[in-house]
């Protein structure tokens, strides 16, 4: 089994170096414990770099993510700052186009306890996920659109090749829920294929995988009904897969139902590499003031440490994972500790210590 692993860090702008930091800490506890070795490789990239150096991502940096093992990477971009045709400095979107990294994996799950906007019926458990693809879609030509003085026009690209990829990966991670008990088996493919020849085309491809499993069950949904059914009756959802786009807004949609994006953790997989990453935003307006919400960051390391385990045919990292995420779920569930964005006035530092005290615990 392989005992050492390298990890590339960005730790990104805004508050990323602050939440990336008690992850570090967390991640080294747990493998010194564990017999294990994670060694952290931080490389520049982000708004603040381009701001200083005129590039976002340098070829070592990106060098360095293309050899590693896993990549962790903290929240990026500041909106004040831009690249000439005014879009945002997006790293992280440039990793997951060059790596191929087309499965864009969101979990949504609230636990007894936590803070929802959601009237939750007795009995209804919501643990869904949502699988994004991440590397084409209407995403395709970010930063390359035509754009005259009386209309602009983006391209939407689906391929065969990445969509079978995809599809391929969400049937089999819907699988896997079901054998460990949190998932019902169900895939569902939302787009919008009453409208758009791409989306049928789209949907072609999801029922020519969904047939090779014939022990899960395969759906339909239309992303517009999909955002009504999030918040009416998310309990019924087990895995969604979806394009680019639709996959972006939905998450976020997703994350709403969490109680915010600070407890929404996030990975983008291809077939060699994946990043890891919190759904939120650098949050520029509180940097440096040690209160950002640092639970989404931790939940991505958590999420990291159990895809190395199942990669790797490490279980004792797959465990790891397990423990780290529900760690954090009992500081959310016990509610003791809440940052802003919660509703409480803890810091960043009191929200990390109490997750390593719930792992001391276990």
């Amino acid at each position: 089994m392989q005992d050492h692993f390298d990890i590339t860090v960005f730790e990104g702008d805004g508050i990323g170096p602050e939440i990336m930091q008690p992850t570090l800490k967390i991640l080294t506890q747990l493998a010194q414990d564990g017999g294990y070795h994670l060694d952290f490789n931080s490389v520049p990239a982000g708004a603040a770099h381009y701001a200083r150096t005129g590039e976002s991502l340098p070829a070592a940096s990106m060098e360095a993510a293309r050899k590693s093992d896993a990549i962790l990477l903290s929240a990026m971009g500041l909106p004040s700052v831009r690249y000439d045709d005014g879009t945002e400095i997006s790293p992280q979107i440039d990793l997951r186009k060059a790596l191929t990294l087309f499965a864009g994996v969101r979990p949504v799950r609230i636990i007894p306890g936590q803070t929802t906007p959601l009237n939750m019926p007795e009995g209804k458990e919501v643990d869904f996920v949502l699988i994004r693809e991440s590397t084409e879609g209407l995403f395709h030509t970010q930063g390359c659109g035509e754009v005259s003085r009386d209309e602009a026009r983006e391209t939407l690209l689906i391929t065969r090749d990445i969509s079978e990829k995809l599809f391929r990966f969400t049937f089999n991670l819907a699988r896997e829920r079901k054998e460990q008990g949190r998932g019902k088996g169900r895939v569902t493919c939302v787009d919008k294929a009453n409208v758009f020849r791409a989306f049928a085309f789209f949907r072609e491809i999801f029922d020519a995988e969904a047939a090779k499993h014939p022990d899960l069950i395969a759906d339909h949904a239309y992303v517009d009904a999909t955002a009504l059914w999030f918040v009416l009756k998310p309990w019924d959802f087990d895995v969604l897969v979806t394009e680019n786009m639709f996959g972006d807004i939905l998450s976020d949609l997703g994350a709403g139902l969490m109680g915010g994006l600070g407890v929404a953790p996030s990975a983008d997989i291809g077939l060699d590499h994946a990043v890891f990453q919190p759904c939120h935003g650098s949050a520029p307006d509180i940097a440096g003031q040690g209160i950002a919400n640092p639970l989404a960051m931790i939940l991505s390391g958590a999420m990291m440490l159990d895809w190395l385990g199942l990669r790797h045919d490490a279980p004792v990292l797959a465990a790891d994972g397990t423990r780290l995420r529900e760690a954090v779920e009992t500081v959310i569930a016990q509610g003791k500790v809440r940052t802003g964005d919660m509703g409480g006035k803890a810091t960043t530092q009191d929200a990390a210590e109490a997750v390593m005290t719930c792992l001391s615990r276990a």
